[in-house]
């Protein structure tokens, strides 16, 4: 219980990201994934489930996206771009509706949802990404919702 206390100590330290605060380390829930360019895709399993609004982390992202959804307060995933990469893809594959928010290098956030009316997984795809650490989050739109999910990611 006492590790779920600095985690919450964490995450409140991380709302303070887009203030210019200095980002906290953090473990992931589904491990970390190191790419490099060149790697192709990567495919890693995980599940959402918590109650932690992604408001709450970042309302919008540079884009101007709302950030929806609920997760833990601990990432998913880490990604660690071994350096810069001109294009990247994130895409969720589940049964459900589900929401992403990736929090990168310079405090720069991405969030996505639906990739089409017909498909309610989540997306976010960009360009000219800096090497470093973005945490991601995969959400549901119900709070403490369990959804089992694939998550892709592609040059």
């Amino acid at each position: 219980m006492m590790w779920r206390s600095i985690s919450m100590l964490s995450l409140c330290s991380g709302v303070a990201i887009g203030l210019g605060a200095p980002v906290w380390a953090q473990s992931a829930n589904f491990g970390t994934i190191d790419v490099a360019p060149g790697f192709g895709s990567e495919r890693v399993q995980g599940f959402t489930q918590g109650s932690v609004s992604l408001a709450s982390l970042a309302n919008r992202d540079r884009a101007g996206n709302l950030c929806v959804g609920f997760a833990d307060s601990t990432p998913d995933h880490v990604l660690v771009l071994q350096r810069d990469l001109p294009r990247l893809s994130l895409q969720v594959n589940s049964e459900s509706d589900t929401t992403l928010l990736v929090l990168g290098p310079g405090n720069s956030v991405r969030c996505g949802d639906d990739i089409s009316r017909t498909n309610l997984n989540a997306a976010v795809q960009d360009t000219d990404l800096r090497a470093g650490e973005y945490r991601i989050w995969v959400g549901s739109f119900e709070a403490d919702t369990r959804i089992d999910y694939t998550l892709s990611i592609e040059e």
